[in-house]
């Protein structure tokens, strides 16, 4: 490393943190009196929010937590969720956003894993905290979120979370402390083993939630998040702290609108009732939202909709343009905290159509600012940046998780190089925008080609009897690998085998794909299994399909 020039600070100089408490400073600054809204039962104001967080920190500290401990949260994407983002982590605390969607025996895993001492948990999911509960080897006591009674249950509860917060100060000094201290902590699952543990900083968290707000606010005609605009998360709380928004928001005192439990037509009342104008999905939840009896009425002109998780395809993001969305992408993962790349049009791009736009708007995105990415071969070698060449994304950010909790071996491969490799394949053009091409794991191999089943779904996608679709590889004696679709077909359409295979023929005849990527075997189903955050579930399809071969 250079040698560079280090002048001392003056004796008394104040070393700042970067630490999650100063995110809370700006809202309640200029908009005290804006709404922080929880579906139809609650809102209250950025004041309101600022006492509640010291409420809640005196809650937990008679409870015992104190800095290092883990606070474990089961809840719906609440005001109450919104709350434990500041006040677990500002107490020198780190917060537990469990996976309410993961297996009882996985939950269990990652609750000792992680060591949780204390569980918030909504009423809803107590069946399961009893179910599991003599499995914990750490947990000291529960907080029962209610609304309503609270359920009985035999688990040793502290209290009620209203309740308690009702009863403690609203006032609680918050330390200064290490801005590397971990704040956050999830565990994200993946083709083999148990989860893994993600962890993130203080000055992580804050890096992260400085740039997403300069990014998203940045841009003339194509800002998502300004203070006028309206904020409802479609992505869970558990997941990657809502891609980090809910940061964003705060500081910048905006309105937010919490949904609870994701249920399609409640989405789109509160879209309507509340005036939303920005939030972010993974493409099956928009899928379901533009499909539900409410959502077919519903004039979506104003919303702004920012899609990652997996690709968007051009026939999703041409329903929603035709029902008044504006669409983005954006790209990361569980382990980038996860802003790594973003929708970007330049000024040629914003003069056309939306419908010309789409293609541009579908792709990966363009990396934002601090974030070093390259596109490597097999050999660690950069491909060209012809919107061709295909590699592996490698990044560098200040906000990537630094490893796996516990894991050591994990996260030195995840870093092979210096790097944080993303398991990603995609090219880079030459203006910089990104294209995610396939998940390693997903290429397709068939006769030594190699083909994407993004790019195929994103093309089956296009016949207007296409609802969802799904592609995969299987064996194949002859070719290695062939690929099979699941299709779910629009309402009132009954599609069959020669109508897909008729539509992608166009696409042979232009050379966007060869004969041999046409699939032979195309399954027509009700539903596509999803993961546990709404993302297409490859591994489930496949074990599912060569379980019958």
């Amino acid at each position: 490393m250079a040698k560079t020039k280090i002048i001392p600070p003056a004796p008394g100089a104040y070393d700042y943190p970067l630490l999650i408490k100063r995110l809370l400073l700006s809202g309640v600054r200029y908009q005290p009196d804006q709404e922080i809204v929880y579906s139809d039962k609650l809102r209250y104001s950025y004041r309101t929010l600022n006492e509640r967080i010291q409420r809640l920190a005196n809650v937990l500290t008679a409870a015992g937590v104190k800095a290092g401990d883990t606070v474990a949260l089961l809840d719906w994407d609440s005001h109450r969720s919104l709350e434990c983002f500041f006040a677990v982590p500002m107490l020198g605390a780190v917060l537990h956003t469990v996976n309410i969607r993961l297996s009882p025996e996985q939950v269990t895993y990652t609750m000792n894993h992680a060591e949780d001492d204390i569980v918030l948990v909504h009423d809803d999911f107590v069946p399961l905290m009893e179910e599991i509960h003599g499995d914990l080897t750490s947990v000291k006591g529960y907080v029962q979120l209610t609304e309503g009674s609270a359920r009985p249950t035999q688990l040793p509860v502290l209290g009620e979370y209203e309740a308690l917060l009702a009863g403690a100060g609203n006032h609680f000094e918050f330390p200064d402390f290490d801005e590397n201290s971990v704040a956050t902590m999830f565990y994200t699952t993946g083709t083999t083993g148990n989860p893994k543990g993600v962890f993130f900083t203080h000055r992580q968290l804050v890096l992260h939630t400085l740039n997403e707000l300069g990014t998203f606010a940045a841009y003339e005609d194509q800002a998502l998040l300004r203070s006028n605009d309206v904020y409802m998360p479609i992505t869970p709380m558990f997941h990657v702290h809502a891609w980090g928004v809910p940061y964003v928001a705060t500081a910048m005192g905006v309105k937010q609108v919490y949904p609870g439990r994701y249920e399609p037509n409640m989405l789109v009342r509160l879209y309507r009732e509340e005036q939303v104008t920005f939030s972010h999905c993974v493409p099956t939840i928009l899928q379901m939202v533009l499909d539900c009896e409410e959502g077919k009425g519903t004039d979506f002109t104003g919303w702004k909709m920012l899609l990652g998780g997996s690709a968007l395809t051009i026939g999703l993001a041409s329903q929603a343009t035709r029902k008044g969305m504006r669409v983005h992408c954006g790209y990361g993962m569980s382990e980038t905290c996860p802003l790594l790349c973003l929708t970007y049009l330049r000024e040629d791009d914003l003069a056309l159509s939306m419908e010309e736009q789409l293609p541009l708007r579908i792709k990966t995105g363009v990396p934002v600012p601090m974030v070093d990415l390259r596109i490597v071969d097999g050999n660690g070698t950069d491909v060209p940046h012809d919107g061709e060449s295909v590699g592996e994304i490698v990044v560098r950010a200040p906000w990537l998780t630094q490893g796996y909790l516990k894991e050591p071996e994990k996260g030195a491969e995840l870093w092979d190089g210096g790097w944080l490799h993303t398991g990603d394949m995609a090219s880079i053009d030459r203006r910089g925008v990104v294209e995610i091409k396939d998940r390693i794991k997903d290429v397709i191999k068939t006769g030594g080609e190699w083909i994407s089943s993004l790019e195929l779904e994103n093309l089956i996608s296009q016949h207007a009897g296409v609802a969802s679709v799904a592609v995969i590889g299987i064996p194949d004696d002859q070719w290695g690998e062939r690929p099979l679709a699941l299709v779910v077909c629009a309402s009132g359409e009954n599609l069959d085998q020669e109508a897909i295979e008729a539509h992608l023929q166009q696409f042979v005849e232009c050379g966007r794909i060869n004969k041999w990527a046409i699939p032979r075997q195309i399954q027509f189903v009700a539903e596509i299994p999803k993961t546990s955050v709404g993302k297409i579930n490859k591994k489930l399809i496949r074990e599912a399909v060569l379980a019958k071969l």
